[in-house]
């Protein structure tokens, strides 16, 4: 993300000076939109839980909690994997000048699409009932019926994305994600308080809670469609019948690719979704059956839940820079500059080592009065400091997958977080009967630690270089304890003036604020006093001009 900055005044606006901009210009453009859409995106997404929670309280949470995957799961379809694959087969069909089978992918691809999404509806739709059964929880099956009509919107959503990326106009893509998510968030908002005050059941209030999914996917498709009717594309993209009649391998091979490209690339953007579902579908089961009574383990998965914004939000900075990494990186090998392509490579292992670990220690520290500030009380506070951790594995899962997709390398980090689900959900059995929510939090830990490593040694076998050194780590993890133990210190000193005067989440906030931005910039000086980055590096940064004058001397050109 960092370098785009750089290149965001070369950006223009029309077709005509689009023409004359360099490709590689064209390419940083369309990352930049996208990477500000999905951060937009991911903060919203994060932050409509926190009313949420206020107003539906813990088990609403938990009913609300344990369907989301499922919803997850199609947004990542409608995102990620199929429009990356469509945009990148019709750009090379548009290069060659093949106008019939342009229109041929986009048709084939609608096609796999409606299949691909009546199948996922018809599983979801038909086996609510006994998905519900499996949590413990047979109410849940309306809000998975709701849910499941979300898999017949998804396909009309994803090839336009597609469509419009293959062009190069990302626009549309962009304005598509944030209205969906602003249109679904204020859905989720207004429902569950209007239902809450007319005093409905819980189940009834969540399954109000996921009709923002349909509202949101509905708004999507329409922004879509209103850029395709404007622009009177409709009749560009549609086929000629007599088309299918000549291209039958091409039709095979457009299914061929969307199957296995598509879907790689969409189980790769599934990390967190799949560890959700593990604990939808065992975690409040395994604690009934445990002995747990069952009002009270649905209050305490949904305060385990409550860890959920808060690894979005601290993961916002390793999507962001996988987002930009994937077209940088691809480029760099395409060019043929292994020592440029490697400098990218340690420098993004870098960036999220270091904002993963900060982030974690920082949450992990902090997490009592940032719980009550955010969801009223401090329940679970312990459990959601270690749930915490998860920021670090996976902002470095995010990094190593999208450098690996950026050399070429689909199917293996696939198949690797295609793993994290019976990984985690077989070792939720093991720990939760023991340790409860702390149980899950620990299973969630020791998952991503085994999917990093897995990921880690086999980039440093594709790529063959040391990726970061014993000084970068010593200097990083001193960095983290030092700014723990400050973190500690001003939370127990200033606790002496705040406790008297019960401020309650006021209270909780300005501790929980004002340690962030203190603990945050004693860790940053650390980092850039220790040289953990070089000043070429720190000059790519954000305000990294500024943060330049905080190196030590020796270090500066």
């Amino acid at each position: 993300m960092s370098g785009l900055s750089k290149a965001l005044p070369l950006f223009s606006v029309g077709e005509k000076m689009q023409k004359s901009v360099n490709p590689s210009k064209v390419l940083f453009r369309g990352a930049f939109i996208l990477t500000i859409a999905a951060i937009i995106t991911k903060i919203l997404s994060a932050f409509y839980r926190i009313p949420f929670q206020n107003i539906v309280g813990d088990i609403g949470f938990y009913i609300y909690q344990q369907v989301y995957p499922f919803y997850g799961i199609a947004m990542v379809l409608s995102t990620t994997g199929f429009p990356v694959v469509i945009s990148k087969l019709y750009a090379e069909q548009k290069e060659k000048g093949d106008d019939e089978k342009s229109r041929l992918l986009l048709f084939v691809s609608f096609i796999y699409l409606q299949l691909f999404g009546f199948l996922c509806f018809l599983i979801l739709y038909l086996g609510s009932n006994q998905i519900a059964l499996w949590m413990n929880d047979p109410h849940l099956s309306i809000l998975l019926r709701v849910v499941s009509i979300v898999f017949l919107t998804f396909p009309f959503v994803a090839l336009l994305r597609g469509y419009y990326q293959g062009i190069g106009n990302m626009v549309p893509t962009a304005l598509s994600q944030v209205g969906e998510q602003t249109t679904r968030v204020l859905t989720i908002i207004f429902l569950s308080y209007l239902f809450m005050q007319k005093g409905y059941s819980l189940y009834l209030v969540g399954g109000g809670a996921m009709f923002g999914s349909i509202t949101g996917s509905l708004i999507s498709a329409i922004i879509l469609f209103m850029f395709l009717w404007i622009r009177k594309e409709w009749k560009l993209i549609a086929p000629n019948k007599e088309i299918f009649h000549s291209y039958t391998d091409d039709i095979k091979r457009i299914f061929k690719l969307l199957l296995f490209q598509g879907l790689t690339i969409c189980l790769s953007g599934m990390l967190l979704i799949f560890l959700q579902l593990a604990d939808s579908l065992n975690l409040y089961s395994l604690l009934t059956s445990s002995g747990v009574e069952q009002t009270i383990a649905k209050g305490l998965k949904g305060i385990f839940d409550r860890g959920q914004p808060l690894i979005q939000l601290g993961t916002t900075v390793a999507t962001a820079m996988s987002l930009t990494l994937v077209p940088m990186i691809t480029r760099e090998r395409m060019a043929l500059k292994p020592q440029f392509l490697h400098h990218k490579i340690r420098l993004a292992i870098k960036v999220s080592i270091v904002v993963g670990l900060g982030a974690s220690a920082g949450l992990w520290a902090i997490m009592e009065p940032t719980n009550t500030m955010l969801f009223e009380n401090a329940d679970g506070s312990s459990v959601l400091g270690v749930l915490g951790f998860v920021i670090l594995f996976t902002s470095i899962i995010l990094t190593i997958i999208a450098i690996m997709q950026g050399l070429g390398s689909l199917m293996f980090p696939a198949l690797t977080v295609l793993g994290t689900f019976p990984l985690k959900y077989c070792l939720n059995m093991v720990f939760v009967p023991a340790f409860a929510t702390m149980g899950a939090a620990l299973a969630s830990l020791i998952s991503l630690a085994i999917v990093s490593a897995i990921l880690f040694m086999k980039l440093k076998k594709i790529v063959k270089i040391p990726l970061f050194n014993s000084h970068f780590l010593g200097t990083v993890l001193a960095a983290t304890v030092l700014m723990v133990l400050f973190l500690k210190g001003y939370l127990f000193i200033s606790g002496f003036i705040i406790e008297p005067l019960a401020l309650g989440r006021i209270g909780a906030a300005f501790q929980a604020l004002s340690s962030a931005c203190f603990g945050g910039m004693l860790f940053l000086l650390i980092i850039i006093k220790g040289s953990v980055f070089t000043e070429e590096e720190l000059s790519l940064f954000p305000l990294g001009s500024k943060l330049i004058h905080f190196m030590a001397r020796k270090d500066r050109k």
